[in-house]
């Protein structure tokens, strides 16, 4: 493994169903707080709340003055080093202290780059995103049972905060791939050749 490869990832939204699940494609040697800024894209969360990403006991994210979070800057860290350093393959990343959202990060396999694409890439994509500030896995979970039930006293008021129709089950596949495009053109050194765009 070098700093040169790319490391593609399965990033797994713990604790909630249907399934949320994402592939990418990053640089092994991404710092940490744009490998947070890829996940949130990937996702299709918003970026209005803390993070840390995790390898064994070891935790980056924002590092906050007069805190009692205690993490290392994720601007001072790399994947690779991550990765290397602790020896694992297997990462936890924490979004939104509040409502608790969990994901693990797999590393799926270590490739060459393709000379002239630009990386980040979304690989594929599977199920949507919870909304923000719904509560975590349990307010998720109650909130689908209240949009799927009709005579629920809560429904019209959650449909509509939540977007109707919100279909838990379909990723906005071509909207998540443009999200990352953007960070990978705004990162890139050098002029980008075209790519197919994520099924």
């Amino acid at each position: 493994m070098t700093a040169s490869q790319i490391a593609r990832l399965k990033i797994t939204l713990d604790a909630v169903k249907p399934a949320v699940r994402r592939r990418v494609e990053v640089p092994l040697s991404i710092r940490l707080d744009r490998l947070h800024l890829v996940f949130q894209a990937a996702m299709g969360w918003s970026n209005s709340h803390l993070y840390e990403i995790r390898a064994g006991g070891i935790g980056w994210g924002v590092r906050v003055a007069h805190s009692d979070f205690d993490v290392h800057d994720a601007a001072r860290a790399r994947l690779i080093d991550a990765l290397q350093d602790v020896g694992t393959k297997t990462l936890k990343y924490l979004y939104d202290f509040g409502d608790g959202w969990e994901h693990t990060v797999k590393l799926e396999r270590v490739l060459d780059a393709v000379p002239g694409l630009l990386y980040p890439i979304l690989i594929d994509a599977q199920g949507r995103c919870p909304p923000e500030d719904c509560g975590g896995p349990w307010g998720y979970a109650d909130l689908l049972d209240v949009l799927a039930n009709p005579e629920d006293p809560r429904h019209v008021e959650l449909t509509e905060w939540a977007g109707a129709p919100f279909d838990p089950s379909a990723a906005p596949t071509a909207d998540l791939a443009k999200a990352i495009d953007a960070l990978a053109k705004r990162w890139a050194r050098t002029p980008a050749i075209r790519r197919k765009q994520a099924n």
